[in-house]
């Protein structure tokens, strides 16, 4: 079964950075597109960046220029690189990946980001 692990939360101040990872297992990682979501209590949980199979990626206005992600087909990993965070950055961040066949969205348990002083 899809299974989708993420890593890398903590606590931080503003002005670091965070590098958040997830290890996609039960499916053939390099032909899908991945993506990193992040969820505040209360409020939906919305897109931050993604990356196709080809490797192109798009980001969410709000972290354009701060926030990275890339993929490691052979080690079948995303990362999402966040510079600069912000305290409005804080969230629970999932890593997500939809299923070519259905269209079923698979989420991970999410790791929490918190931006503090």
């Amino acid at each position: 079964q899809v299974q989708l692990v993420e890593s890398g939360g903590g606590l931080v101040q503003p002005g670091e950075s965070l590098t958040l990872s997830c290890a996609a297992s039960g499916i053939m990682f390099s032909i899908y597109a991945m993506g990193w979501y992040r969820q505040v209590p209360g409020k939906q949980r919305e897109p931050v960046a993604g990356i196709t199979s080809g490797g192109s990626t798009n980001y969410a206005d709000s972290v354009k220029g701060r926030f990275t992600i890339s993929r490691d087909n052979a080690k079948n990993t995303v990362t999402l690189q966040m510079n600069s965070l912000k305290p409005e950055d804080t969230a629970v961040y999932y890593c997500n990946t939809k299923s070519r066949s259905t269209g079923r969205d698979y989420w991970g348990k999410g790791t929490l980001v918190t931006v503090s002083s």
